[in-house]
């Protein structure tokens, strides 16, 4: 990997060992749209010259708002090569957000998918003194189309390009990436190439990736994690599948029949409902077969299994449930996926547990944006996987950790040191000096260091803003309590609440499909989730689960009080952040009420 240095040079390296003629594909019009190698450069090159055209020059920003396909990448490489800045940003953020990035890293031209997104982009621009144009990649009446951008570029900027593209050095800025903050507005993180080459370079390794190899994306592409992952694939010679969306994901997967995917632990829980929903609806032995099966896969102990603990009639059973169960839930991801890659937020050791037994092995790794982002991940050999640990730290990376009062023994904030740590915060240098001191990137996570086959496996344990302590003093780390929570199989959502209250109570959102199987066989009407929620006898059932939970944690840890909400939190309602994490300041203020209530 001597020749690779910028991040545009994944794709030169792919046409010179795997020129491909599927490096990207995406449904159009019902069928899968193939692009080759050949086809990403050249129109790569067409995007560069209509810059160039345009007058934009090296350090230019330019922003790119739209779900994944192919023209999301091949943008990507046309604005880098040329010197320019890529600023992706999400498609489903608020117009406040648009016109705060917009104007805080004056973008000159943007690209867009769809009409929905030109009319967002389109209403702040009056706003935006800097934005000169938007292009969009379907046809939009009163935007300029992406097709009849590129049309418009010639030979006659290919000297222009190459000299530029020889002139991008590894430490220059290649892209400003708003994160999604819970509080206050977006911050921009500068990345220059060497940041995510460095880190390409030291995750390589530890992916069985190969030509022969298919995967499909979905996670949000301006998401630093799934971007990288592209670029890996680009370097390796991968065909990426673009899927259509979330709703027909379950569908492109049994089209693709992907050998790999990465993920985030939000949709592997719902992967994981949808399973037991599948059983919930069978009869007979079917269903007492199916439930074993599942009672096995939650059970699952791989250290065990690798040791050869299991006794025989254990293993014969595993046999049956494989060849009966496991494998249609491996057909549903297309029957040829070797191990799923998720982060973004912490996954329960629970589903790990159950895809890995099912011949899924899940290998959850850990990053930020700012260390461009991966900083540890579990090996991709299921002998070296550690359930409940996001892995061991990678290459030419440092981390340490730093205890506080309110952390437990061995426990601290996890410090990153290394090339993949960023530039900094764009305009934001008093937000930089904050977050690295003394080359430290202070990353807010809390975690601890477990021994095990001779290496050291990070557990995070929490987040520092997070940590809460009650009233009596006690420190609580919620997330570990949301996670044992969220095993129960009527729990969807939970947030867990108590800073300077005398007790730990939990908001919880439930898993309506399995709660109304539950009343229908359970003689109870309720017609709503509002009607579910306020019934006695549901209130009865969730009240049984968390006592049972609770047995887990400490007295002062335990969830004393809880309330039932009707409607599941979102992206759209602000919930959720855009990887899925919940806001819990948002979630706090939108339900004072019912939090006082607890407390009352």
């Amino acid at each position: 990997m001597q020749d690779f240095n910028r991040l545009f040079d994944s794709i030169f390296i792919q046409k010179r060992k795997y020129p491909k003629t599927d490096a990207f594909a995406a449904k159009e019009n019902g069928v899968w749209r193939k692009y080759s190698t050949d086809d990403v450069i050249a129109t790569a090159n067409k995007v560069s010259a209509a810059l160039l055209r345009l007058g934009v020059k090296p350090d230019d920003k330019i922003a790119i708002v739209s779900p994944n396909r192919p023209e999301w990448n091949i943008t990507d490489l046309g604005i880098l090569q040329i010197g320019a800045i890529n600023v992706p940003i999400y498609p489903t953020i608020s117009e406040h957000e648009y016109k705060f990035i917009f104007n805080d890293a004056s973008i000159k031209y943007a690209f867009v998918s769809d009409a929905g997104l030109f009319r967002k982009i389109s209403a702040i621009k009056p706003e935006v003194p800097s934005l000169q144009g938007i292009f969009s990649y379907d046809r939009v009446e009163g935007c300029d189309y992406f097709g009849d951008f590129v049309q418009s570029a010639d030979s006659s900027y290919d000297a222009e390009i190459e000299s530029l593209r020889n002139a991008v050095k590894p430490e220059q800025l290649a892209t400003i990436i708003y994160t999604s903050g819970t509080t206050g507005n977006p911050k921009g993180v500068m990345l220059s190439h060497y940041n995510v080459v460095s880190n390409i370079k030291s995750v390589l390794p530890m992916l069985p990736l190969n030509e022969q190899k298919r995967v499909i994306s979905f996670l949000p592409l301006c998401h630093i994690f799934e971007r990288i992952v592209v670029y890996v694939y680009m370097l390796q010679g991968v065909s990426v599948y673009y899927a259509e969306s979330l709703e027909k994901i379950a569908d492109n997967l049994k089209e693709v029949k992907p050998h790999f995917f990465t993920s985030v632990p939000r949709l592997l829980e719902k992967v994981y409902i949808k399973l037991e929903n599948a059983g919930a609806a069978l009869e007979g032995w079917k269903k007492n077969l199916y439930a074993a099966a599942m009672d096995f896969a939650k059970n699952y102990d791989l250290e065990k299994d690798l040791a050869g603990g299991y006794s025989f009639t254990e293993r014969l059973k595993r046999a049956v449930y494989d060849k009966l169960i496991y494998k249609k839930w491996r057909e549903a991801l297309g029957g040829q996926c070797e191990g799923i890659c998720t982060g973004a937020a912490a996954l329960n050791p629970l589903l790990a547990r159950i895809f890995t037994c099912a011949g899924i092995p899940i290998m959850e790794g850990y990053g930020q944006t700012e260390a461009s982002p991966v900083i540890t991940v579990n090996p991709f050999d299921i002998n070296r996987i550690k359930f409940g640990t996001v892995g061991v730290v990678i290459k030419d990376v440092e981390v340490k950790l730093e205890h506080r009062e309110g952390m437990a023994e061995g426990e601290g904030e996890i410090l990153v040191k290394g090339p993949n740590v960023m530039m900094g915060y764009y305009n934001r240098p008093d937000l930089t000096a904050e977050t690295i001191r003394d080359g430290w990137l202070y990353t807010g996570d809390v975690g601890r260091f477990v021994e095990y086959k001779g290496q050291k496996y990070l557990k995070i344990t929490d987040r520092v803003k997070e940590l809460f302590k009650t009233s009596g003093g006690k420190y609580i780390a919620p997330q570990q309590i949301e996670n044992k929570m969220k095993e129960i199989p009527y729990v969807e959502q939970i947030m867990v609440v108590g800073e300077n209250r005398n007790y730990v109570t939990a908001l919880i959102v439930p898993n309506f499909l399995n709660l109304s199987e539950w009343c229908l066989k359970n003689g109870i009407s309720a017609k709503t989730q509002e009607e579910m929620v306020n019934n006695p006898e549901v209130k009865k059932l969730f009240q049984n689960y968390i006592d049972e939970k609770n047995k887990h944690f400490g007295q002062w840890e335990t969830v004393k009080k809880f309330t039932l909400l009707p409607k599941e939190w979102s992206i759209e309602t602000g919930e959720l952040t855009p990887t899925m994490k919940v806001k819990r300041k948002v979630v706090n203020e939108k339900y004072k009420a019912e939090i006082d209530a607890m407390y009352a």
